[in-house]
């Protein structure tokens, strides 16, 4: 089936995808990766709730998701978030399909905490059969984190970037990475080229990594503890690769001396 990549865009990076980050999914595939994209798109649906006079809240930095709001986020992410870069996706030859999480079963989630943050998921079960059809058959899977409930909750608002890191270890990924509106992990102004999971830690305890970055960074480091070889930092509006090398922030596991011995005997 070749390497699987998976590839989480920012719903602030959608509309200003350059043909360049397009281009960029060619050269992947020409490489032998099998790209499978999973996006969010939160200024999107902060647009149209404001529209809709829908009030919306963040509580630790995830959307507080009642009943409205999910409606809002089902219809922006599954539908005009999708549909426009499957468009794009198709103007460049890349054959592609939108699903969401709840599309044949893919993603099942159950509450993270339902009286403080309503509708908002984890998941439990990912069906991996499902991306790996589409693959097969020569599509790139351009998947909106929504899941169906396993507690009969017709669907569940999934973070983005937790929904793209566990995909990435559900399938044996080999690399994950995040595209968003800077060229990496940034630190004084100067971009970290390579970094390992411990300083990404860090990192975040000395302010360094803040914000939005966080849940990234996390979800590359669950995505290497589940056995992917490196997890990375890009930005949307330069190419995704040079020659076969990624371009942004490199994240590795860090060998423990242990692992190096056993791989020396």
């Amino acid at each position: 089936m070749g390497k699987i990549i998976v590839i989480k865009c920012g719903g602030s990076m959608i509309d200003s995808l350059t043909d360049e980050f397009y281009e960029s999914i060619k050269n992947l595939q020409a490489l032998g990766y099998q790209p499978v994209i999973v996006h969010g798109g939160g200024p999107a649906i902060n647009s149209m709730l404001d529209k809709m006079n829908i009030k919306s809240e963040f509580v630790n930095g995830l959307r507080k998701t009642t009943d409205e709001v999910m409606n809002v986020v089902e219809m922006v992410l599954s539908g005009s978030i999708s549909n426009k870069l499957v468009r794009h996706l198709q103007m460049q030859g890349i054959a592609s399909i939108g699903i969401n999480g709840a599309d044949s079963g893919l993603l099942y989630a159950e509450a993270k905490d339902l009286s403080n943050l309503g509708f908002v998921g984890e998941i439990k079960t990912i069906n991996k059969d499902v991306i790996h059809k589409l693959i097969t058959i020569g599509l790139v899977p351009v998947i909106s984190p929504i899941a169906s409930g396993i507690d009969g909750v017709d669907c569940y608002n999934i973070n983005a970037d937790t929904a793209a890191g566990e995909i990435a270890v559900a399938l044996d990924a080999q690399k994950l990475l995040f595209v968003t509106d800077v060229p990496g992990v940034l630190k004084n102004g100067n971009m970290i080229k390579d970094v390992t999971n411990k300083e990404i830690l860090a990192l975040i305890d000395e302010g360094t990594i803040s914000g939005g970055m966080i849940p990234k960074v996390m979800a590359a480091i669950h995505g290497l503890e589940g056995g992917m070889t490196e997890a990375v930092i890009v930005s949307g509006k330069k190419p995704l690769i040079e020659g076969t090398d990624m371009v942004g922030t490199i994240i590795r596991k860090e060998v423990e001396v242990s692992e190096t011995h056993e791989q020396i005997i």
